[in-house]
């Protein structure tokens, strides 16, 4: 049967499809939604794992057990299971492990753009690259194959393109299952001590020997022959672009990229005249194309930051091809005459989002503060502007401790969410309760994985199955890390917000405080409590502004005169506005 799929829920039918009994993963954009697809289907046991470690480890031990296994991440996420990962290259599995890593060329929605692409490389382990839903689909199989045929872990990476388009795929029933999960015990294979670690990492390396074999025999990895003046190398989404701009030139199209298939390689660039390699974000083909002594055309005309797009390319053919050139190298939106462009919409937090109070409070205060990974992150934008620093998850608390350590004269707060807590937060909160230090943290609980989406988390009572579950406690956790003051608050009382941070960030040693109201978007709100603004008592003050609330606007009265005024469709009703307005304008 033919539907039409994202790239993600295409990922989620090849696993269904070729037996995967294991997945697991934390959620990320742009891998979320693939999960999501795949515990719809019910023959297969998923889990959000608390970070992305853990979520490769649970499908290493399943297929370890003989069946086929799946783990899921963004690309920040493999790095938090790189250690797993590494190993793993030694001691091989049983039943089928295939890593979806997606990556986010651009940063729609990332702290970076590595280009994941150099784990298969570093790690010594085959890469695969689908340029479509239907290859989604596909090299999941092919993926799980390689994975037993060679005893390895196989990455397959997407990109927020694969993730997000969507595409015709030709869909099956379950094909096949996993085998029948066993146990053999296998010191020399699993064991990694260093006296069984040595034989293995010899393993490593004929394995990538006889993987460069299978990549130049590979069917997917196609030769597409046209016009022989120039010859393009890529893989991935960049094909699609390539086919777009290049369509009577000839292609190599890598679908596994890695280990590189030199002979294949090679016979491309006896067939053409010159080559040209593209592919987004590093020139992780390009180097090894280099290494054989072939020197492709545009290495300083395509970019290695952001993505890479049809227009692009046109520029990139346009000089190496001049003739071909018609007008402008780019080519121009098409504007209807009467459109105009859609005005910047920075992003913001929700009306009614629970963390807005915290952050205008410590702009109060004036401390260091550090931040973390969430939704959260936009507390660090105009006009809250109460965040100094982002780094990577868990390190809100990590980051602040080592800035409390280094003798600053100013207070200290690192600041983060409930699953950012779950996820990488409690060692560093351990580090905290055993090196005694001296920094208040504030975990922003809103029982939910809210940025991704509102998935599950061990805070929230279920799982991502929808089985109820216990709901892990950040103040025990607080408490057995050794942190002996602990506060729970609630963000929609102003005057207690203020009270609670004033007072924990003028004591020494650590605290924890925990500001606790579910996220906006998934309670209903009041909508019989719409704030008003009396535009007779309000002052034009702008102070009810500085929230960021998107609720909050700025209404005309006549030339240079204002008043607030909340738009009913938008207000949930949360009262902070009125709480922070000094002449008691704002009401129900």
């Amino acid at each position: 049967m033919k539907r039409l799929l994202s790239g993600n829920e295409a990922f989620a039918q090849g696993a269904y499809e070729n037996g995967v009994a294991v997945a697991s993963g934390y959620p990320g954009t742009p891998s979320t939604e693939i999960l999501e697809n795949l515990v719809r289907y019910g023959d297969v046991y998923c889990e959000w794992s608390p970070n992305e470690k853990v979520a490769l480890e649970v499908a290493a031990g399943a297929a370890m057990a003989g069946v086929r296994a799946m783990a899921t991440m963004k690309h920040v996420g493999l790095n938090v299971a790189a250690d797993p990962l590494m190993t793993l290259s030694y001691t091989g599995i049983e039943g089928g492990l295939v890593v979806v890593v997606c990556d986010d060329p651009g940063m729609h929605s990332s702290q970076n753009e590595q280009d994941s692409r150099n784990y298969a490389r570093f790690a010594k382990v085959p890469l695969i690259e689908p340029s479509d839903s239907d290859e989604a689909k596909r090299y999941v199989g092919l993926a799980l194959e390689v994975s037993e045929r060679f005893d390895t872990p196989v990455i397959l990476r997407g990109t927020t393109r694969i993730s997000h388009s969507k595409g015709v795929v030709e869909t099956a029933p379950r094909r096949r299952t996993s085998g029948a999960p066993h146990w053999e015990k296998k010191p020399q294979k699993y064991l990694m001590v260093p006296l069984y670690a040595r034989q293995r990492r010899v393993f490593v390396e004929e394995r990538l020997e006889r993987l460069v074999d299978y990549a130049e025999h590979l069917d997917e990895n196609k030769t597409i022959l046209r016009d022989r003046r120039l010859g393009v190398i890529t893989s991935g989404i960049s094909y699609q672009y390539v086919e777009d701009v290049f369509s009577r030139e000839s292609v190599l199209k890598l679908a596994m990229s890695y280990p590189f298939p030199r002979g294949l390689i090679e016979a491309f660039s006896r067939e053409v005249e010159n080559i040209i390699v593209v592919e987004e974000l590093d020139g992780f083909i390009t180097d090894y194309v280099r290494s054989m002594g072939i020197t492709p055309l545009g290495t300083d005309l395509l970019p290695r930051i952001g993505e890479l797009s049809p227009d692009i390319l046109e520029g990139v053919k346009a000089r190496i091809f001049p003739e071909t050139a018609k007008g402008p190298a780019r080519r121009a939106a098409v504007v209807l005459p009467a459109e105009r462009p859609a005005p910047p919409r920075p992003p913001v937090l929700c009306p009614g989002c629970p963390h807005r109070s915290v952050f205008y409070a410590l702009k109060k205060f004036k401390p260091v503060v550090i931040g973390d990974i969430g939704c959260y992150s936009l507390g660090g934008l105009k006009p809250l502007e109460s965040l100094d620093t982002i780094l990577c998850m868990g390190a809100g608390i990590s980051a602040a401790m080592g800035v409390s350590k280094s003798g600053i004269d100013r207070p200290v707060v690192g600041i983060l969410g409930d699953s950012t807590f779950f996820h990488s937060g409690i060692t560093g909160l351990l580090d905290i309760g055993y090196n005694r230090g001296n920094l208040v943290i504030i975990v922003l609980d809103n029982r939910v994985t809210a940025m991704t989406g509102h998935q599950e988390n061990p805070g929230t009572g279920r799982t991502l199955r929808g089985e109820s579950t216990f709901s892990a406690s950040i103040e025990r956790f607080a408490s057995a890390a050794g942190i002996e003051r602990i506060k729970v608050f609630d963000p929609y009382d102003m005057k207690e917000t203020d009270r609670v941070l004033e007072e924990e960030i003028a004591q020494e040693g650590c605290s924890l405080i925990i500001s606790r109201r579910p996220c906006i978007l998934r309670v209903k709100s009041d909508r019989t409590k719409i704030l008003r603004v009396d535009s007779d008592l309000c002052r034009a003050c702008g102070l009810c502004l500085g929230l960021g609330c998107p609720a909050l606007e700025r209404s005309s009265q006549g030339e240079d005169e204002w008043t607030a005024y909340i738009n009913p469709t938008l207000c949930t009703g949360c009262g902070v506005c009125s709480s922070v307005c000094p002449f008691d304008a704002i009401g129900d």
